[in-house]
């Protein structure tokens, strides 16, 4: 639809109920201003027509005044109760309340003839008001009504009084034909502002778009993004940004200064650095909050282009967590060797298994005891290296495995005094196992043979490091205030080094160097399978002289019934329990 198509659908004025958000436009303005002008022409020939009459007191006049009243009347009400539409508009109804009540009110003003006074350059008002607000085509219609308005009253007064024709009608055409000029050229105008307007409101709507497109991406950008004048007030921080600068929450809104707390010191010592060499900048930085340990942070900083006419430019500071960018890396590099070790040991296997039957055909025919320790040797190794091929084939099993398929329930009492006794039994260790089962008749959704695995690796790892003495592993089976069962394997022993507790459920990391490092993360990846959770603490218990006694920790959270529906990580909050 054209712009004069969608001006002739609307109409060229309108009531109250057209559109409100012209009112505040160009169009709306000139619409305004051409009301005022009406009333105001208006008012004046009240005035001039009403001292007329007051001073010759001819009956002629009366009725002029009479009409110019109506005449103020009709314009103060469009002034007050009509809204603008659409330029570009052809003949509407509604023209006739403004273009044509003028042209038939100073028409009436020339029949009626008051005086000397000239009523032809008013009609220049409806020409302007037809050219700016309406089409071409009104606007040449205007003017030809106009033109020839004027040459019947040109005629009109030849007729009436005996006057020369030729001056009367060289007047009417002369000024009908200035009428239509002054209609194109003011129409033409008209139609360059109306375009202007548009491309302006266009690009006002795309600017507001990009503009809240930009900070619906900043807001849930993952990396903080700060910006810093050169004073070092901080104009806009997105709430990564605020996360990460926050001591225990959050830092307060923008604006703020990075003077205002301590532990900003780099930051604002960062920012200024780019102002002063202008240039971007590339560092890492610790931001330190008392009673809270350093965060490690690595920061860039951009400059904005100064606007035109200012020096004024500000600086964008993106932060990142180094803590999580590695341990992002470290999930890559741990994904990647997990599909190559998966690869390897499909590899291995086919020749390990050479290797151990033919080791077994050989040890039948030695009988010196030296070649027959070669051979267990031989067969112990062989027997490790097919152990660590099974628990890197059992992670890509479990991985592939379907959630929705059916587990058994279990009877947790029952099922974890059976697997550890079985493991104790094994081991040679089940005097130095004590049980403290409290969960009583309730039971749990896990496979028995995922339960089993993940039972036996816990008190493997607990053997490791436990004390020798009767009682260093104690088994315990609970249910927790949110009626879930729990199993905590603890062992008497020497606390983990800090950089082996954070990485005790990756793959293949062990502090023992002849463990495959697949264990623990077995465990956990059994537990992510059934919906329940797996951690570590260093806790306390009390030993059979009343005294308490430290020792290292694993619980398993089991998930509820409708576990499915739930993510693991909302049992981890049980595991402070």
């Amino acid at each position: 639809m054209t712009q004069a198509q969608a001006a002739q659908h609307t109409g060229l004025l309108g009531w109250r109920t057209g559109a409100p958000a012209l009112e505040d436009g160009a169009f709306g303005r000139l619409w305004q201003a051409f009301m005022t002008a009406r009333a105001s022409i208006a008012a004046a020939l009240l005035l001039v027509h009403g001292a007329m009459y007051w001073i010759t007191h001819a009956a002629a006049t009366i009725w002029v005044v009479a009409l110019c009243a109506v005449y103020l009347a009709v314009t103060l009400v469009a002034r007050l109760t009509r809204s603008p539409m659409p330029s570009g508009a052809s003949f509407h109804s509604h023209w006739l309340s403004a273009a044509g009540a003028d042209l038939l009110m100073f028409s009436t003003l020339e029949i009626l003839q008051v005086g000397s006074i000239s009523y032809t350059p008013l009609y220049a008002l409806p020409v302007l008001l037809s050219s700016v607000l309406g089409s071409l085509r009104l606007a040449i219609g205007t003017a030809a009504s106009v033109t020839l308005l004027l040459l019947l009253n040109a005629w009109r007064l030849v007729l009436s009084n005996n006057a020369d024709l030729a001056p009367q009608f060289l007047q009417a055409g002369l000024t009908g034909a200035a009428g239509f000029v002054l209609a194109l050229l003011v129409n033409q105008l008209a139609v360059r502002l109306a375009r202007e307007q548009q491309l302006t409101l266009r690009s006002k709507l795309a600017e507001r778009l990009q503009r809240q497109v930009n900070e619906l991406v900043i807001e849930t950008l993952g990396d903080g993004v700060l910006v810093v004048d050169a004073s070092g007030v901080v104009r806009a921080a997105n709430p990564s940004a605020r996360h990460l600068l926050g001591p225990g929450e959050r830092a307060p809104l923008a604006p703020f200064s990075l003077g205002l707390h301590p532990g900003w010191s780099s930051l604002r010592e960062l920012a200024s650095m780019t102002f002063e060499r202008d240039t971007n900048q590339l560092a890492d930085l610790s931001i330190h909050h008392a009673g809270e340990n350093a965060r490690k942070l690595q920061a860039h900083t951009r400059l904005t282009a100064a606007p035109a006419n200012t020096s004024e430019n500000l600086c964008v500071m993106f932060l990142q967590d180094l803590r999580e960018m590695e341990a992002r890396l470290r999930t890559e590099k741990l994904a990647a060797l997990g599909r190559m070790s998966t690869a390897v040991a499909h590899e291995i296997r086919n020749p390990l298994a050479a290797i151990s039957q033919a080791n077994e055909l050989l040890d039948e025919d030695l009988h010196e005891p030296a070649q027959r320790r070669l051979s267990q040797m031989v067969r112990q190794n062989a027997q490790r290296l097919g152990k660590i091929v099974d628990e890197v084939l059992d992670i890509a099993r479990v991985k592939d495995e379907s959630d929705e398929h059916s587990v058994a329930r279990l009877a947790l009492d029952a099922e974890v005094r059976s697997m550890c006794a079985d493991w104790g039994l094994q081991s040679g260790h089940l005097q130095g196992l004590e049980f403290d089962l409290k969960a009583g008749a309730l039971s749990v959704r896990f496979d028995p043979d995922h339960l089993r695995r993940v039972l036996i690796n816990l008190l493997d790892n607990a053997l490791r490091h436990a004390d020798s003495k009767p009682g260093a592993i104690r088994v315990q089976t609970l249910i927790s205030p949110a009626q879930r069962g729990m199993v905590k394997i603890w062992s008497a022993g020497q606390p983990l080094e800090a950089t082996v507790e954070q990485r005790l459920f990756e793959p293949f990391f062990s502090s023992q160097s002849r463990s495959s490092g697949l264990g623990l993360y077995i465990c956990r990846e059994l537990c992510e399978r059934h919906h329940a959770v797996i951690s570590y603490q260093r806790t306390h218990r009390d030993a059979m002289d009343n005294q308490s006694e430290e020792g290292n920790e694993f619980s398993v959270a089991f998930g509820s019934e409708r576990a499915s529906a739930a993510p693991p990580a909302a049992a981890q909050a049980e595991l402070l329990y």
